[in-house]
């Protein structure tokens, strides 16, 4: 059984947005988000027509990526330290759990 709305809403791995309403979020293009899942930094959900479906997780990776673009760095640099940031993050997570 799927999740229920509230469910959905409240999750934010929930792929909610199309591409065009997160290119618009983002004030970015859609070629931006194609550029930033080609380089490794999102993997939008792909829904069964194969169009691009983007969670507010991914959102913030996005808009962070672009603040980083926008302030000059390339954007391979900018995806490659917003991974290794979220990795930091997510390892600083597990060890306080332990």
């Amino acid at each position: 059984m799927g999740q229920q709305p509230d469910d959905m809403f409240g999750d934010d791995n929930y792929p909610a947005y199309t591409i065009g309403q997160a290119a618009e979020m983002l004030g970015a293009t859609q070629d931006f988000l194609r550029r930033l899942d080609e380089a490794g930094l999102i993997n939008p959900h792909r829904s069964s027509g194969g169009h691009r479906r983007y969670s507010r997780y991914q959102l913030r990776l996005a808009a962070r990526a672009r603040e980083m673009v926008d302030q000059g760095t390339a954007m391979e640099a900018a995806c490659r330290i917003i991974i290794l940031e979220d990795q930091l993050e997510e390892a600083l997570r597990q060890n306080e759990k332990r």
